[in-house]
């Protein structure tokens, strides 16, 4: 019994202890997961060690699974640092109560001044609505008044929070100072207007009734409306489609507001009291829209106006529709003018170029390539010289976009692989973009080479053989050529080969005089390419024999060197007259050398 009792409480302190382990084994594996990767837990939260407790005195029993289950369910449902435990965020309540509002705010900020612009908005349209139209009655006249309240909370944490806080340029320096930011505010036209727009003609509700017009104020906001515009403008990729759309929210506001004016036109001479005035049939905002429509485009076909009261109104009418209508007419030409201006200047340079070849009686083979080119440049690019785009902008940022578009291609390039990061970036800055057609010749084989060329788009061919029609390799994306005669002195500048355009290619090309004034200013760089120069022109000169190229096929396949042993053996047999084994061997490699040449 003593023996089975031992026996038992061993068995259950090997069992505890190997369970031990694999938490162990657990705990570690989660913490090396939390190394790893640091954003399992926040940055700010750092684990706590749990407190020793001294050993106990007897073997521990281990607890039941459904115990042990149930302890694990509890620990994820709270919020715990400790490692042992599942690590969850802060309740939103926390985060709420730990959040500071940032003491200087980023003036291209838009996500609050779309509430701002959203609340102006309702003012302007919903005002001359409420004030001409029966829609505002005493039953709904609570709603109307918390919507209006609510845009003027808005106007009003604009001018004390966000206004007030927004960073500004001074001297050159972003001014983040509170006291600078609000006294700049305070001076600013926007802060009397700001203020203008707030004044409390609500108070004025209790002598005359809660009139619409007395909110007219609300519209002068103005400034907000424009500013946001601009900033949509800039971060838009198609700005031209929120133009047009712009334009046409102008000419459905102004037909609004006409609208707005003629149902108070007819309310004031009495509805259907005239042929000309509303007759008070029908949804009353869509008549009377209609009717706008008519006067301010001057359809016409309009009742003739009776009283002199309706007489001058139509004439007010028409006066504003025309001049309306011809500024309506020609913004919107500017706004599509301005969308179209690339796709005309693209149109100009292909007529002029056609109407010089035409003059010129250029064979119509060679015209509809040069089509083709322009066609192929404008809808691959957009544009037909990339540089254009570039020359007003300061030399900084055109290696930044450089670097954004070109860096990735150029640095793949073995040749250019171990020199100087800084030659790299003045080399992006001269490179110049070519566009090939298929079969167009990049270079040819002896004509003088004064450029590189750098593969972005497209494959090209290398062509040899005897009839120079072969292709001997295909040149892919990232790939360079002629280098050689680029990097070459003396007389070795001339191209080696004739490389073709297989399909449409882009290259970037790289002109010897603008290399040379590059490494001038990069010794070291100078000296490894000078390195890599020399080895290409020794591995091109050597003999294709000797390299054993595809070139030149052999009748009998080229024999291993011969052993320096069995060239003393050879040469001891024949000052033996010839005669035996060896000697015959001798004579066998002789034939063997003259039928090889």
């Amino acid at each position: 019994r003593i023996g089975s009792a031992t026996s038992l409480s061993s068995t259950v302190i090997n069992t505890r202890l190997q369970e031990l382990v694999r938490l162990f084994k657990e705990r570690t594996e989660k913490v090396k997961e939390k190394l790893i990767d640091p954003d399992v837990t926040s940055d700010d939260e750092s684990p706590v060690a749990s407190p020793t407790k001294p050993p106990p005195a007897a073997a521990p029993v281990p607890a039941p699974a459904g115990e042990l289950e149930g302890d694990k369910a509890s620990g994820d449902d709270h919020y715990c640092e400790m490692l042992c435990c599942t690590f969850k965020r802060r309740p939103w309540l926390d985060r709420l109560k730990s959040y500071r509002f940032p003491s200087s705010i980023d003036p291209l900020t838009m996500l609050w001044l779309f509430f701002v612009v959203m609340a102006w908005n309702w003012n302007c349209w919903l005002i001359p609505v409420r004030w001409a139209f029966p829609y505002q009655t005493p039953a709904n006249i609570h709603y109307w008044l918390l919507v209006d309240y609510l845009c003027d909370l808005i106007y009003l944490l604009d001018i004390l929070i966000f206004q007030m806080r927004l960073q500004l340029v001074q001297g050159g320096d972003i001014i983040t100072d509170k006291k600078a930011m609000k006294e700049n505010y305070l001076r600013s036209q926007r802060f009397k207007m700001d203020v203008l727009c707030l004044l409390p003609l609500d108070f004025f509700y209790f002598k005359v009734g809660v009139n619409p017009l007395l909110r007219f104020p609300r519209c002068l906001k103005y400034m907000a409306f424009f500013e946001f515009n601009n900033r949509l403008e800039a971060i838009l990729t198609k700005a031209y489609i929120y133009r047009v759309i712009r334009t046409t929210a102008y000419l459905l506001y102004s037909l609004h507001v006409n609208s707005c004016l003629y149902y108070w036109a007819s309310a004031y001479e009495g509805l259907g009291s005239t042929t000309w005035v509303y007759d008070g049939e029908g949804n009353s905002y869509i008549r009377c829209y209609y009717w706008a429509v008519k006067t301010l485009i001057t359809i016409g076909g309009l009742p003739d106006p009776k009283t002199l009261f309706e007489i001058v109104f139509q004439l007010l009418n028409y006066f504003t529709g025309v001049f309306a209508f011809s500024v309506m007419i020609g913004q919107m030409r500017d706004v599509v003018g301005a969308a179209t201006a690339g796709q005309t200047y693209y149109r100009s340079c292909m007529d002029s170029t056609i109407k010089y070849m035409n003059f010129y009686k250029i064979p119509r083979t060679v015209q509809n390539r040069v089509k083709t080119w322009y066609e192929y440049t404008w809808h691959s690019q957009g544009m037909l010289d990339e540089s254009e785009l570039l020359v007003q902008l300061p030399d900084k940022m055109r290696l930044d976009i450089a670097i954004d578009v070109n860096y990735n291609i150029v640095s793949k390039v073995a040749l250019f692989q171990g020199c100087d990061r800084q030659m790299i970036f003045d080399m992006l800055k001269r490179l110049r973009s070519v566009v090939y057609l298929p079969n167009d010749y990049v270079c040819k084989k002896g004509e003088i080479g004064r450029e590189m060329y750098i593969i972005q788009a497209g494959q090209v061919q290398v062509l040899g053989g005897p009839d120079g029609k072969s292709v001997l390799v295909t040149l892919k994306a990232g790939s360079v050529f002629g280098e050689i005669s680029l990097l070459a002195a003396g007389g070795g500048n001339r191209r080696t080969a004739n490389v073709v355009a297989h399909g449409f290619a882009n290259l970037f090309i790289l002109e010897k005089k603008d290399l040379n004034e590059i490494l001038v200013h990069y010794p070291e760089s100078q000296k490894l390419l000078r390195k890599k120069a020399k080895k290409m022109l020794k591995s091109n000169s050597k003999p294709k024999d000797e390299k054993g190229g595809p070139g030149d096929p052999l009748i009998i396949p080229p024999k291993a060197e011969t052993p320096k042993l069995f060239k003393a053996a050879l040469a001891a047999t024949g000052r033996m007259g010839g005669k035996g084994a060896l000697g015959r061997l001798r004579w066998r490699l002789k034939e063997l050398r003259a039928m090889q040449e």
